[in-house]
């Protein structure tokens, strides 16, 4: 049976909305799983960065985008395809250093807190969306980019914006291409 030529294969909005329900409610049961914010922040990040390896393979297929030469090509296509893509968001891009490896992405809003109002009681160290951070962390690692990826602002903790930091530290070395070069004789 064939599907015809102008329906689209999935409704993105539909899926937006059941992630950021399904991740309020992972969120709430880990909340009654673990007394401490360090542990679920910890568990969500875990969480992220494991989506992130995954999503890499898919992200690269949907979108053809072709190997990024610098640190700012890398962040500017997590910010304008990736988040778009995933998320239906574009954040901001700012480079926040004179080296060129410090970047923020900022979203005005963010779509995993669309339907929060505040973090639970007693829960100030919560930092609902690490699922972001070790996901972004996650990916670049993928494609060979050792990064620290951190909140800086977030809505729900009353600032105006949500502000993601990501540190790029080094190019991880690709240890087959590296020793394919190494046994390669000259002719």
């Amino acid at each position: 049976m064939s599907r015809p030529a102008n329906r689209r294969p999935e409704n993105h909005k539909i899926s937006r909305e059941l992630l950021v329900l399904t991740y309020g409610a992972l969120v709430a049961q880990l909340c009654k799983d673990y007394e401490k914010d360090e542990d679920v922040n910890k568990y969500l990040d875990s969480m992220g960065h494991n989506i992130g390896i995954r999503l890499v393979e898919d992200f690269l297929a949907r979108s053809a985008v072709k190997k990024c030469q610098s640190y700012s090509e890398t962040t500017e296509i997590i910010a304008q395809v990736a988040f778009k893509m995933y998320l239906g968001v574009t954040p901001s891009v700012t480079c926040n250093s004179a080296m060129g490896n410090e970047f923020s992405l900022i979203l005005g809003k963010n779509p995993l807190a669309d339907f929060v109002e505040e973090l639970p009681a007693g829960r100030s160290s919560l930092c609902y969306c690490s699922l972001l951070c070790g996901a972004i962390r996650g990916a670049l690692e993928m494609i060979h980019l050792a990064a620290e990826v951190t909140f800086i602002q977030d809505t729900l903790k009353g600032d105006d914006v949500t502000e993601i930091g990501i540190t790029f530290l080094k190019k991880i070395e690709d240890k087959k291409h590296k020793r394919n070069k190494s046994n390669q004789h000259p002719k």
